[in-house]
């Protein structure tokens, strides 16, 4: 265990590339921040080359934990925004929309036809034909109202 006392920067340095390149591997966004904690000990010692593998260690362990909980809070707080917040819920484009029932809904279960694929809806007992208003999704199951109830 000699080469332990004889640690030079570098060896953080490429502890830092290593941890970049899981974290290009394995997106998770805990590697990224473990290889600048890496990196920055890395310059320290570059800056100090005497300092204490123990002192280098707990350096790490703190810059890794502290840069983590900042990321996280600041990802709380700006949570991402995107121009397309349905795209992989695709039944929550749909509330709103008015449809004309396929098979009457009997019981509370019937169906609606949207463009090339029947949905399941539960409501209100209606005849087929019935205009319906989708006022949520659950799962792949619309929730509907008979779109009367909105006329004025």
């Amino acid at each position: 265990m000699e080469w332990l006392d004889q640690i030079h920067f570098w060896y953080w340095l490429i502890a830092a590339v290593v941890m970049i390149v899981i974290e290009m591997l394995l997106p998770l966004a805990y590697f990224l921040w473990m290889g600048i904690s890496a990196f920055i000990v890395g310059l320290i010692l570059f800056a100090v080359p005497d300092l204490h593998l123990l002192i280098q260690v707990i350096i790490f362990g703190v810059l890794s934990v502290v840069t983590l909980v900042l990321y996280k809070k600041h990802q709380k707080e700006n949570p991402t925004v995107n121009d397309e917040p349905n795209l992989n819920r695709r039944g929550e484009q749909y509330v709103g929309r008015i449809f004309t029932l396929e098979e009457a809904i009997v019981n509370g279960v019937g169906k609606v036809k949207v463009d090339d694929s029947t949905w399941k809806v539960k409501g209100m007992d209606m005849p087929a034909g019935s205009k319906v208003r989708v006022m949520s999704v659950d799962g792949t199951v619309f929730n509907v109202e008979t779109e009367t109830m909105y006329a004025e």
